[in-house]
């Protein structure tokens, strides 16, 4: 029972307004034509994905680097137009990417 059903048990006689009722968004990026490169290294022997090939602004670069770290709940950075993710994460940020809209590419194994 999640807590909408629980607030319809204690007050089943109110009427939720409009502006009440959260709809949940999809956060909004620049979406591009090109494909997103989504690679993985090692870097001083630690797992790295870097994303690369991201043409919109840096707001939106800066946005979609701390969604991707907030959802998988990891480090990373945005720098030179890349964004690195600490960790082997490619599936997790594919999938991420593609329900936000987003085409992506993966390079390597």
């Amino acid at each position: 029972m999640d807590l909408q059903d629980q607030l319809k048990n204690l007050f089943p006689d109110h009427v939720p307004d409009e502006n009440e009722v959260s709809k949940t968004d999809k956060p909004k990026y620049w979406l591009q034509d090109s494909p997103i490169i989504c690679k993985y290294e090692k870097r001083k022997g630690k797992p790295v994905t870097i994303l690369e090939g991201y043409t919109g602004s840096d707001a939106d670069f800066k946005k979609l680097t701390k969604d991707l770290k907030s959802y998988l709940s990891v480090g990373g950075s945005y720098k030179n137009d890349f964004i690195i993710i600490q960790g082997d994460y490619r599936d997790k940020i594919m999938t991420f990417l593609k329900e936000n809209g987003f085409s992506t590419k993966r390079v390597g194994g």
